[in-house]
């Protein structure tokens, strides 16, 4: 149960989070002109590479937009533990992987029917 003294009503026309959800990656690269297949191809060869491969691209003064944002996201997920950036990169260039649920049933289903009467 929530300690009821830390807790305040919102006012009205107050918001919760103002600046919303973060945008993914992908998407803000998208914004950015580049194509589909273009943000795929540099997802797959950035995600070969290890880390000190990574920390070169980021070092690399040459490197592209689309690069360097990749591999940021990477090192940043490998720091934290988390693979939530991984998980949108590889989502991203090989699809979501098809969800299959079994489902069993126990029970038995009795069908009646009820006929009516005849009049001969």
């Amino acid at each position: 149960m929530a300690n009821e003294q830390n807790l305040r009503p919102f006012k009205k026309g107050e918001v919760a989070n103002p600046n919303g959800r973060p945008r993914k990656y992908v998407s803000l690269l998208k914004e950015q002109g580049y194509k589909l297949s273009e943000v795929n191809d540099a997802i797959q060869a950035l995600m070969s590479m290890d880390v000190e491969e990574l920390k070169t691209v980021l070092d690399n003064p040459k490197a592209t937009i689309l690069e360097l944002t990749i591999a940021n996201a990477m090192l940043k997920s490998l720091k934290k533990g988390s693979l939530y950036s991984m998980e949108t990169l590889l989502t991203r260039v090989y699809g979501k992987p098809k969800e299959t649920q079994e489902v069993t049933q126990d029970s038995k289903i009795e069908v009646v029917f009820v006929t009516g009467k005849t009049i001969l």
